[in-house]
């Protein structure tokens, strides 16, 4: 099959099999080329959607970089089952083999330092989000439930005495939520390898209800996770209005360097 080569990810060789019907970009399934001690994962693409100025296009069409996104994902989510991959950037295209094989031999040394470091590891996210609203923010879809926990004010000054303890009562949560956060970062860091706090998720680009106080990704060998997902399962119940989302696992994206992927 001609067309150019889209790379996944690098790894070392492994002798499990990858699952029997993946696919990859543009349905063509992933295969190994092999260069020295390094893998790179690789399927066929056609040129007329991936050369360089047919990407740049197609990097502007949301439907397109969704698909493409998820079947890279696919890829990146099978190799985790089976080895520690590394995965490349989101359309990362050479020419053919020899390109590809290049490629791997100009970043050998630092290929191979980040697949020492993260050998036998996984990554796993943990948000935590402050479920309920200011009242000032509250939904106009709401109206019952504000009418029952604030009465009408009947003057001025009662109006501004409920606005204060709304107010106050928004603080209490945000300072509650931003303490309990930085106590869960804290405990779970110390039973992983690494961490990684990102900045908080803008909720009109995530779809998340409520406001995102943590986002942080951490770096957990295959053979503590068990432990790892119940510390933070007995958390959950910990903090009323608090909400706390695991996801995993993971290649290791956030602990990859210059060769992570992107992923939301």
């Amino acid at each position: 099959m001609t067309g150019l080569r889209y790379v996944y990810a690098v790894c070392r060789p492994f002798d499990a099999a990858l699952q029997a019907q993946l696919t990859g970009v543009s349905g063509d399934p992933p295969r190994l080329l092999p260069h020295g001690d390094l893998v790179a994962v690789v399927s066929h693409v056609p040129e007329a959607e991936f050369s360089e100025g047919a990407l740049r296009d197609h990097l502007e069409d949301l439907d397109w970089l969704t698909a493409t996104a998820r079947a890279h994902q696919q890829v990146v989510d099978a190799l985790t089952a089976v080895t520690t991959p590394l995965p490349l950037r989101l359309a990362t295209v050479f020419r053919d083999d020899s390109g590809v094989r290049v490629m791997l031999q100009e970043r050998e040394a630092d290929f191979r330092r980040t697949l020492d470091r993260l050998e036998g590891r996984v990554e796993w996210g943990v948000k935590v989000y402050v479920e309920a609203e200011p009242a000032e923010q509250a939904r106009p879809e709401r109206p019952a439930a504000s009418a029952q926990s604030a009465p009408k004010p009947v003057s001025g000054r009662d109006y501004l005495r409920q606005r204060r303890r709304q107010t106050r009562a928004t603080e209490d949560l945000w300072s509650r939520a931003e303490e309990f956060a930085t106590g869960l970062h804290a405990r779970l860091s110390g039973r992983a390898d690494d961490a990684r706090l990102h900045a908080p998720q803008n909720p009109r680009l995530s779809g998340a209800a409520g406001r995102n106080v943590l986002n942080a990704a951490y770096l957990v060998a295959r053979d503590a996770s068990e432990e790892f997902v119940e510390m933070v399962d007995r958390t959950k119940d910990d903090a009323p209005g608090i909400r706390v989302e695991l996801t995993g696992p993971w290649a290791a994206y956030s602990f990859a360097g210059e060769a992570e992927g992107d992923r939301t």
